[in-house]
């Protein structure tokens, strides 16, 4: 993974047709193992590496993010680095690879990065990823919980108990078991953001359990963001469209299907992880400190409540 900043006519703030901004991909059908990496990922994903510029919005903060080692989670890591915060990222052991690539891109910034390999479907793995990144980072102030699981199933039939249990114990159990370990750590000031999805609203019918997940979640994020309000930490949710992860090829979508993904929407392309990471570092500042229990929709158009 390139360490190279990236200059003012490249950067996420010029001024183009977003349209054009990012190339329209046609991925081609490929299957990676569970959890996926974006090392092994055609075509490549933009994580921010040479195209995030950094203006200081989150001088000095300490984030915790999972699924920080790919994806949209790697973008947001590149980002808060690139805005000033140290990091503490969260994945599998499996994802190794992609994590020490995250890493070498934070620390090429000159911040901290904690790397937690560690499995979130245990309530004793979710407590101590919290520990140690406060551990690591000396405290914490935005936790961002963004680790999923998403498997295709063509009926309700083909659903098993144990992808069920994957799903809901990855989605909803983590996020609970996260948030609780958190919220005695952060001071006002402090913010939390979950990664929910366009599921949540249009599920698809082939993610029948996930989209199931992502709606919860919303939910449980406004219904938190309202108790955690008066002690001055905020809470707030993303819900991306179709974003061009290795989520997607780790049995997130039907193989036939990839070479179509994201078409389907008004600006006729598939998202680059990059272009959720504003929304995370909007949401972890100073600046959205009226914004509460929002659900921020980030999908290319598609309609949303």
């Amino acid at each position: 993974m390139s360490t190279e900043k990236s200059t003012s006519s490249t950067d996420q703030l010029t001024f183009d047709n977003p349209v054009t901004r990012h190339p329209d991909i046609t991925p081609p059908e490929q299957d990676q193992p569970k959890p996926g990496l974006d090392a092994e990922l055609v075509p490549q994903t933009d994580r921010g590496q040479t195209s995030y510029r950094g203006t200081g919005r989150l001088q000095g903060r300490k984030a915790l993010i999972t699924g920080g080692d790919s994806g949209i989670g790697g973008a947001v890591a590149i980002a808060y680095a690139r805005e000033g915060a140290d990091v503490a990222i969260n994945y599998l052991p499996a994802e190794e690879e992609d994590a020490a690539g995250i890493a070498e891109v934070i620390e090429a910034e000159g911040r901290t990065c904690v790397r937690i390999p560690l499995d979130l479907t245990e309530r004793e793995a979710c407590d101590e990823v919290v520990a140690k990144a406060v551990e690591g980072l000396g405290g914490l102030d935005i936790l961002v919980v963004n680790a999923g699981h998403q498997t295709w199933s063509e009926s309700i039939e083909e659903i098993s108990d144990e992808q069920f249990d994957t799903t809901v114990k990855t989605n909803i159990y983590a996020m609970f078991w996260l948030c609780r370990a958190a919220v005695p750590q952060l001071e006002a000031g402090s913010t939390i953001i979950l990664t929910s999805s366009v599921q949540a609203y249009s599920p698809s019918d082939t993610l029948l359990d996930y989209a199931m997940t992502k709606a919860a979640m919303n939910t449980f994020g406004k219904g938190l963001a309202k108790q955690l309000a008066p002690r001055g930490v905020r809470v707030n949710i993303v819900a991306p469209g179709p974003i061009w992860t290795p989520l997607q090829v780790a049995e997130g979508q039907p193989k036939d299907k990839l070479p179509k993904f994201g078409k389907g929407q008004p600006l006729g392309r598939a998202g680059q992880p990059v272009e959720l990471a504003p929304a995370y570092v909007f949401l972890a500042s100073p600046e959205s400190s009226y914004v509460v229990g929002e659900t921020l929709n980030v999908n290319g158009g598609a309609d949303s409540p």
